[in-house]
């Protein structure tokens, strides 16, 4: 399955690559075409699971609207587990919610984010099949001489990964503010957990897979900055 997807995935890096070294007169000193194809190439993965991400997005939201009245029911029926369960089960069903809906969503998305982490682990397998094609490309990212091996500096993109997954992390937490305190604190500690290990991770992995860490984080925040504002407005208007 990873290998199917990843040569999908690999594809459409490569397309990206030959429309940009096509349109573009000549490759910039400082960002190769490859590194430019890598960021339009991580924004297009994120348009193709942004549906996904809706949906996800809004089962949280749901979840979290409905979280007091799954409090009294839990409060009410704490020493009856069984009616407490048929109690859910039509509450669930009056607001026409499936608790297993994030849960799903994240599954469906797992493989295609693990293709995409494979072809920017090995784009010579993936994408770019020709080995003398891939040694010949430029590389460069800035202050990167080759994005297929480690960012030198550790201020570099190991940091900015960390950085917006923490950022990432706080936008998607503050979209629900009703949730149970214990699963806050749980979220709170993966805040400060998570950016930790991703940047760590990001040390050892070759700098485009950093690369598109950094970018499809960048998106998921202004696109959860939108759906805040959004559900804000919608809140008001009420």
């Amino acid at each position: 399955m990873i290998d199917f997807l990843g040569n999908i995935m690999g594809s459409i890096l490569r397309y990206v690559y030959t429309f940009v070294s096509s349109v573009l007169p000549s490759e910039p000193s400082i960002i190769s075409y490859y590194a430019i194809s890598i960021i339009i190439t991580s924004v297009i993965f994120k348009l193709i699971l942004l549906p996904l991400s809706l949906n996800q997005v809004k089962s949280s939201r749901k979840m979290s609207e409905l979280q007091p009245l799954i409090k009294d029911i839990q409060t009410k029926y704490k020493n009856d587990p069984k009616t407490m369960q048929i109690k859910m089960q039509e509450l669930y069903k009056e607001h026409k919610y499936n608790p297993a809906s994030g849960c799903l969503v994240l599954i469906i998305q797992m493989p295609i984010i693990l293709a995409f982490f494979a072809v920017f682990r090995d784009p010579s397998m993936y994408a770019f099949t020709d080995p003398e094609m891939y040694q010949s490309m430029a590389k460069n990212f800035f202050w990167i001489k080759d994005l297929g091996l480690q960012d030198p500096y550790l201020w570099g993109l190991p940091l900015l990964a960390g950085i917006t997954t923490y950022l990432q992390s706080v936008t998607m937490m503050s979209a629900n503010p009703n949730a149970d305190p214990s699963t806050q604190s749980t979220q709170r500690i993966m805040n400060i957990v998570l950016p930790f290990m991703i940047f760590f991770a990001a040390r050892g992995f070759a700098a485009g897979l950093a690369l598109y860490w950094v970018i499809s984080n960048i998106f998921s925040i202004v696109q959860q900055l939108i759906v805040n504002r959004s559900v804000k407005k919608s809140v008001e208007a009420k």
